[in-house]
């Protein structure tokens, strides 16, 4: 079945069982400030869902269009992307797992058609500690549907996904898991606050039988394996329960169904190919880009195709590129598109407008709203396009320096490229190549892990030598985003340093600095209170530097040689033998300002936006400290 059948037919199915279709939601969130994007059909239903009656009742149905920032690093491989539809139902308070699961499997094995042969699925294994059974019942009508269908259905213990990788299948069709089958706001059910709602869910997983089990992953594979041989493509999540004062649990008045169900993932198990990007709505595009490019490298392909298709629905749904929050992930992604197509597989100049043109067409019947902005996204594509020539020629420049004064291109640099200048690592491993360079891959897999780590976990985490403190609590869907935020208040703390020392004399001196993402907090020697001159003054140097568009780079040297350059330093920092000096200007000689540091940057100043003191105040004898933000 095509993309678009499916999606038909799933509102037609619910439909005729009491169900509303309401209409996909924007990309942007309304009425929603603790996130940047939709990112699930349950998103914009959430108060609905903690009991709010819905104008349209209890039985709801839709696509929801959806967009994962989180994702953009994993897209490449045959199942990640950015953009996806999610297939939702809903009971608030109506139906309940009877119902539901009976619904879905049909839905898939009836109207679908996906052999139940290759349908596994898995239920909430229990929590003693909070005194929650495990979901047995979900247990019993899974075991009941598999035997209508001529299929013995026995149930296997996991608890953990780490133990599902010792002790394998067993011979299962259901499966127990904990963590994986709760589901809540805030994560585990230790983790959830008082009156906070949460349940089991269960899910269900098609099996590629013909893709091999990668021993990487685990010494056996288990539908929670990440080895590619099993596919999540449903979750009916049962919101159930509710944590009390006392931090224990106690059953909802209102009992919830949340159903979600990947668009693309339906349609790739329905043919039987594990590679998303080989279904109707995908597989068009990937073979014109295929079929134009000097190179041929499938990851670029995927890269390609998935951020031009999010990018036409962000800029649909209102999204204008920009330096920050949803502008600055619109602007990624299509420069990301630009770097793969243009630089990496050797696709012509104004590429994006015959892929844009490709997926307008693919989705005109369901979006129509595409097809009449189709020249306005055209335009939003090609102006980005023309911006970030510049910022290419000045990672090249980068990346010749680099080589200019190393044997190999280490991880770091190689990290520092894609960073600052968007080159993915398969460009700089070719740019080596052609200057008989090595890159060192594994070290650079490193800095990306420590990146990812940044962007999801919301822990403190320390910048290099330079002292900054990321503190922004639990990350939510925009940490991208949030990361970015930082990125430009950290550069903008390298100028507003040089920008004291000009403004109030070499006496200035760093004290300490945190970064959150909000504002940036200096603490420097100065034995009186400025003056609302100076403060200006200092405000007016930052503005003029980032006016003047100043390339920011970093070369790596032993600590004794960075410390002749003149390069400003926290003096109660430990660096170590071989350190960063990062600065603004077009060469370390003759640059405006220059520190140690480790990262991370702008580009260029220019794109640090509006700088603005907004406090300056005493915090000890001859220390002075500035909070100040980016706008």
């Amino acid at each position: 079945m095509t993309s678009h059948e499916i999606r038909r037919k799933f509102l037609e199915f619910f439909k005729a069982r009491g169900h509303v279709v309401i209409p996909s939601s924007s990309l942007v969130p309304e009425d929603d400030v603790t996130t940047l994007f939709t990112g699930s059909g349950m998103q914009p239903l959430i108060k609905y869902l903690l009991g709010e009656p819905h104008p349209a009742g209890r039985r709801l149905v839709n696509s929801q269009k959806s967009f994962r920032a989180e994702d953009i690093d994993e897209v490449g491989d045959n199942r990640h992307t950015t953009f996806f539809e999610m297939l939702g139902n809903w009971s608030l308070g109506d139906y309940f797992k009877e119902e539901q699961l009976p619904w879905i499997f049909g839905f898939l094995t009836e109207v679908v058609g996906l052999d139940p042969q290759k349908i596994y699925v898995t239920v909430f294994s229990g929590d003693e500690t909070n005194g929650i059974p495990r979901d047995d019942e979900s247990a019993a009508i899974w075991r009941r549907l598999f035997a209508k269908k001529g299929i013995e259905a026995k149930a296997v213990e996991i608890i953990t996904e780490e133990r599902g990788g010792e002790v394998g299948m067993q011979g299962g069709r259901i499966f127990y898991y904990s963590k994986k089958n709760w589901w809540s706001r805030a994560g585990a059910p230790n983790k959830m606050p008082p009156h906070e709602p949460g349940g089991p869910d269960s899910e269900m997983f098609y099996e590629f039988s013909d893709v091999e089990h990668n021993p990487e992953f685990g010494k056996h594979c288990h539908p929670n394996c990440d080895c590619g041989r099993f596919m999540e493509i449903g979750n009916s999540v049962f919101i159930e329960y509710k944590k009390n004062e006392d931090s224990t649990f106690s059953r909802m008045a209102q009992r919830n169904v949340d159903f979600g169900g990947g668009l693309e993932r339906i349609a790739a198990a329905s043919q039987d190919d594990p590679d998303m990007f080989n279904i109707d709505i995908l597989r068009p595009l990937i073979a014109k880009i295929r079929s134009s490019a000097k190179n041929s490298n499938i990851r670029s392909e995927r890269i390609i195709a998935d951020h031009v298709r999010a990018s036409i629905f962000l800029i649909a749904d209102g999204v204008m590129p920009s330096n920050k929050d949803r502008g600055y992930l619109l602007r990624r992604l299509i420069r990301r598109a630009v770097m793969h197509g243009q630089y990496l597989i050797g696709l012509p100049e104004g590429f994006l407008s015959g892929t844009i043109e490709a997926l307008v067409d693919s989705y005109a019947e369901v979006y129509p709203e595409l097809v009449r902005d189709r020249e306005r996204i055209n335009g939003v594509f090609m102006e980005e396009q023309t911006a970030f020539e510049r910022t290419y020629r000045n990672g090249i420049r980068e990346f010749d320096e680099i080589v200019a004064h190393a044997g190999s291109i280490s991880g770091a640099d190689a990290f520092a490229l894609l960073a600052t200048y968007g080159f993915p690592i398969e460009l700089t491993e070719e740019l080596a190549a052609q200057k008989r360079k090595s890159v060192d891959r594994a070290a650079f897999e490193n800095e990306m892990e420590k990146h990812r780590a940044i962007s999801r976990a919301g822990v403190k985490k320390k910048f290099g030598g330079h002292g900054l403190i990321l503190d922004t609590g639990e990350l939510k869907a925009g940490s991208e985003e949030e990361l970015k935020k930082v990125t430009r208040l950290h550069t903008a703390t390298h100028l507003l340093q040089q920008a004291l020392r000009e403004a109030l004399g070499e006496e200035v001196q760093q004290r300490g600095s945190d970064i959150t993402t909000e504002r940036t907090r200096f603490d420097f020697s100065f034995p009186r209170k400025l003056t609302p001159e100076e403060i200006k003054k200092t405000e007016e140097i930052v503005n003029e530097k980032i006016k003047e568009d100043l390339p920011v780079r970093f070369r790596e040297m032993p600590k004794s040689e960075a410390e002749k350059t003149g390069a400003l330093f926290f003096f109660k920092a430990k660096y170590p033998e071989k350190v960063k000096v990062y600065y603004v200007g077009s060469s370390l000689e003759d640059a405006w300002s220059k520190e140690f540091c480790g990262g991370p940057h702008v580009a260029r100043t220019g794109e640090i936006g509006q700088f603005k003191i907004m406090k300056e105040e005493p915090i000890a004898a001859g220390v002075r400290r500035i909070r100040a933000t980016v706008e």
